[in-house]
């Protein structure tokens, strides 16, 4: 009986396995060391570029082999990386590409692909030329102190198209995460936002009618998990988030009302920034309600600390008078869109009229900075709009 029991077993698992899907790239660029592991990163797996569950073999003939888990179904996005975003693939011309979309169906099925660049070996045989708007976009400073974190980091701004000539009047302003994605491809993994741009536009259109400074602080490449989430993930850290947003509140945006001709009260300063930007973005309009009055909050990565975010959000209710703009694509991960309507709902029975709220899935929207950078104009716009009721800065 034993041994039936086992064979059935047997038989079953093998069922299963041989159902299961199998990625194989079968090409990859003459750069890529021989030693490198190669990772999938999808709507699967909360886009990890890392995860080792998902982490392909090298075979002798050097394609790389990978059999996703039973568990993986439906429509998926996904990208190929060597560990990081920082090293995931590009096309031919060092340019950021569109997610990889497949279906995972009942049967058997083998997808073969290839990459065709890495985004830190691809532009090593041709410099990189800027795309950043000039002379809008200015880096302040490569190695701008943060005391909370006891580390540095490359701060950008970008002034609207009239600051230099308009000796008297003053801007919002903007605050945004993983700054290397913010303005210039040379510096993202996986293409830019184009926020200068847009904005640029917008005010030459007279769409604009007052142009806002932006500040893009850089994410911290290895620390970025740990920084853009004030809770830990068991999995993948998480923690400082806390010291992160004290750092925008307490140091970053003093220099910048310093510096700059800045409107400073809560009216005139807002938050934004995709995944896990997104998720510290809500974080630092509850932690700081009297700091920000705009939270753009792009495919965020609520599933990093989904318990944590909704018990803070209990204890610490948004102020009212914050204008929320949610957005992202309805295939980006299961939880994705439930999660960001869970969040949305909990702000409105916490007392943000639904007038300042507006919630945006798009059925063609991916994780990734094409999305966002189309997204960018709509959410601005919607978020320079004055909020309605509640509290107000102080004077």
């Amino acid at each position: 009986m034993r041994i039936l029991l086992l064979l059935a077993g047997l038989l079953l698992w093998a069922g299963c396995l041989s159902a299961q899907t199998t990625i194989n790239v079968v090409r990859v660029p003459a750069t890529t060391p021989t030693d490198a592991v190669l990772y999938m990163a999808g709507s699967f797996n909360n886009w990890d570029p890392g995860n080792a569950a998902y982490a392909f073999t090298r075979r002798p003939d050097g394609t790389y082999r990978l059999i996703l888990p039973a568990t993986v179904n439906g429509p998926i996005e996904y990208k190929i990386t060597r560990g990081t975003w920082a090293s995931a693939e590009t096309n031919a011309q060092h340019k950021g590409i569109e997610n990889h979309r497949f279906t995972v169906g009942s049967g058997r099925a083998i997808v073969e692909m290839q990459v065709e660049n890495w985004q830190d070996f691809g532009g090593a045989n041709k410099p990189c030329e800027s795309t950043a708007l000039q002379p809008n976009v200015q880096i302040i400073n490569t190695a701008f102190d943060i005391p909370q974190l006891k580390r540095t980091r490359r701060i950008w701004v970008y002034l609207p198209n009239d600051y230099a000539t308009n000796a008297t009047k003053r801007y919002p302003v903007l605050y945004m995460h993983d700054g290397q994605n913010v303005f210039d491809a040379c510096t993202s993994f996986a293409g830019e936002w184009g926020v200068d741009e847009t904005l640029s536009e917008l005010q030459k259109q007279g769409l604009d009618a007052t142009g806002s400074i932006v500040v893009a602080v850089d994410h911290g490449g290895t620390e970025r998990l740990n920084e853009l989430s004030p809770w830990r993930n068991l999995k993948l850290g998480g923690g400082q988030g806390d010291q992160y947003v004290d750092f925008l509140v307490e140091t970053l945006k003093p220099y910048i009302d310093a510096h700059y001709r800045t409107l400073t009260t809560r009216e005139f300063t807002g938050i934004a920034g995709s995944s896990m930007g997104g998720l510290i973005s809500t974080y630092a309009a509850l932690k700081y309600p009297m700091v920000y009055s705009k939270v753009g909050v792009f495919s965020p990565a609520f599933w990093f600390a989904k318990d944590s975010l909704l018990q803070y959000l209990r204890q610490h209710p948004a102020n009212p008078a914050t204008r929320f703009y949610f957005v992202c694509g309805t295939t980006e991960g299961q939880s994705m869109v439930p999660l960001m309507q869970t969040v949305h709902d909990a702000l409105l029975c916490s007392g943000v009229p639904a007038a300042n709220l507006s919630f945006n899935p798009h059925t063609d929207g991916q994780h990734s900075e094409w999305f966002w950078k189309r997204e960018f104009s709509a959410a601005y716009r919607w978020l320079s709009a004055p909020a309605e009721g509640g509290m107000k800065s102080k004077k």
